[in-house]
């Protein structure tokens, strides 16, 4: 009788063991295809000088945004974060193409802001998976001061308050990283169930720390000609 309470028991939790590794294996082949995609799709927009989207970038993201979550359960779902990431890697182009003709380090900008990047997602992603800490408790944090950054982030824009968007960019760094950390537990402790919207999730993370990281080097090591 004990042994077969025992095996009731055990069985669920193996599901969801299998369950839990199935999406983390297929989160982070995407999201390796996705990032090199958009990494592809980035070279391209630079190769053809693309110019600044302006608001048609908000458009495009939040449209292809909208259309991944709504497949995120159909093979489909595939194709529409691929648009999506590529399309974010594409408006990368002209922020690149800027950082490169405005400094003569330029190129040392990038490289940088990309290797800090991949070790702070790396860091991160290890400590949440090797800790296996529940980090649930910091959506409602996370949510108010992203909508606060992205408020004065357009008003810094708009105003010209130089010094509010350093402030911004730094404060976007603190975010996207405890989003990283955030997302990673939601996968690991059966919070996100689905791998495109972990994928997802997850870029607009590394994105948005990518771009805050080199806008901050620029700010403060970037060397004018």
């Amino acid at each position: 009788m004990q042994r077969g309470f025992q095996t009731t028991v055990t069985r669920p939790q193996t599901g969801i063991a299998v369950q839990t590794n199935s999406v983390i294996r297929n989160t982070y082949i995407l999201l390796s295809l996705t990032l090199l995609f958009s990494a592809v799709m980035a070279g391209v927009s630079m190769v053809t000088n693309a110019p600044p989207m302006g608001f048609g970038m908000l458009i495009g993201y939040f449209g292809l945004l909208y259309l991944t979550a709504f497949l995120r359960n159909s093979v489909w779902g595939i194709a529409a974060i691929f648009a999506f990431t590529g399309f974010m890697g594409y408006t990368l182009g002209p922020l690149l193409n800027m950082i490169m003709s405005s400094y003569t380090n330029g190129a040392q900008l990038v490289m940088t802001a990309f290797g800090l990047t991949g070790i702070i997602f790396m860091g991160l992603s290890a400590y949440a998976l090797t800790t296996r800490k529940d980090f649930s408790y910091m959506i409602g944090f996370l949510f108010a001061a992203g909508m606060l950054a992205f408020v004065a982030s357009l008003v810094a824009v708009f105003l010209h308050i130089p010094m509010l968007y350093l402030g911004m960019c730094a404060l976007f760094v603190l975010i996207a990283s405890g989003m990283i950390l955030f997302q990673t537990s939601q996968i690991i402790h059966g919070g996100e169930r689905n791998y495109i919207m972990a994928t997802i999730s997850l870029y607009v993370s590394i994105y948005n720390l990518f771009v805050s990281l080199l806008q901050l080097l620029a700010l403060f090591a970037g060397r004018r000609d």
